[in-house]
């Protein structure tokens, strides 16, 4: 592969790292896989200075191996959120209020956001709100490498950086301005019985961003299958899903689940099921106080 595939490489790379520190991360994951999404290396706990020491020969050696550079922003110190699969149109709407957007592939777009005092449960309703891919994984593959999956050979793209903007923070009521919020869970539109419009055509999740973004298993140095597993059933049944159609489709996705059995496959949607049911279930300080 020629040298200017990837351009300017190594300073689109060390931008994008440089626009995370601007929001408070003090260290990276750094992973590589190859054409199939195989894990081949994973250095934990990676600083600005040991990357900014290796970037250049490291990205040049993954584009020689055909390996993928990701990295995941640790030690963060504002609640950060990857919007993925994003379309131009909602990527426009994301713009003003995101530190860094990238073009993964053709028609792909990614952004993030850092959220000033926000939480798991505002991320989720801005991944919701905006469209986005749900089991995004909180890593991201580095601009200035290039995008090796099987599906874009011979022609492989390189990961670009669209806008970086450091420093730049939003607050709850900046993305509610601009409506980007879900409804909150409890809500009219939100509650059982009631279906939000974007959630009317039923489609599946995305299993292998479920792996993607799974934590390591104890002791190894791969996913933890068993909760990519539940993250998978969860968001299905979440999507309107029952539980019989989403055991049946775990036990076509999962190899785990075809190899541990039928029951491993209930277990793990009877689990999901209960998780939703309860995170449906009305507040009781809330009861309490109303009936006060």
């Amino acid at each position: 592969m020629k040298a200017e595939k990837h351009g300017r490489g190594a300073e689109e790379a060390w931008e994008a790292l440089l626009s995370f520190a601007s929001v408070g991360v003090s260290r990276f994951e750094v992973t590589e896989t190859d054409l199939n999404g195989r894990m081949r290396l994973f250095r934990p706990a990676q600083t600005l200075p040991t990357l900014q020491r290796s970037l250049r020969e490291w990205i040049d050696a993954t584009i020689r191996r055909q390996h993928n550079l990701i990295v995941r922003p640790r030690g963060m110190s504002t609640e950060l959120v990857q919007l993925d699969d994003l379309g131009e149109r909602v990527l426009e709407r994301l713009t003003p209020c995101a530190f860094l957007t990238l073009a993964t592939s053709a028609g792909n777009h990614q952004a993030w956001i850092a959220i000033q005092e926000g939480t798991p449960d505002l991320a989720r309703r801005l991944r919701h709100g905006a469209g986005a891919d749900p089991c995004a994984s909180g890593a991201t593959r580095l601009p200035g490498s290039i995008n090796f999956k099987a599906k874009y050979a011979p022609d492989f793209p390189v990961v670009r950086i669209l806008q970086a903007s450091p420093q730049r923070f939003v607050t709850r009521a900046e993305l509610e301005g601009l409506g980007l919020l879900a409804e909150e869970e409890g809500s009219p539109a939100t509650a059982p019985g009631r279906v939000s419009p974007d959630r009317r055509a039923k489609v599946w999740p995305s299993y292998d961003r479920c792996v993607q973004g799974a934590p390591l298993a104890h002791g190894a140095n791969r996913p933890d299958v068993s909760r990519a597993d539940f993250t998978f059933c969860l968001i299905a049944i979440d999507w309107g899903w029952s539980v019989e159609e989403t055991c049946s489709r775990l036990l076509q996705q999962s190899r785990k689940a075809r190899e541990s059995g039928e029951e491993y496959a209930k277990r793990t949607v009877q689990r999901a099921a209960a998780a939703i049911a309860r995170r449906r279930l009305p507040n009781p300080k809330n009861a309490s106080t109303k009936n006060a």
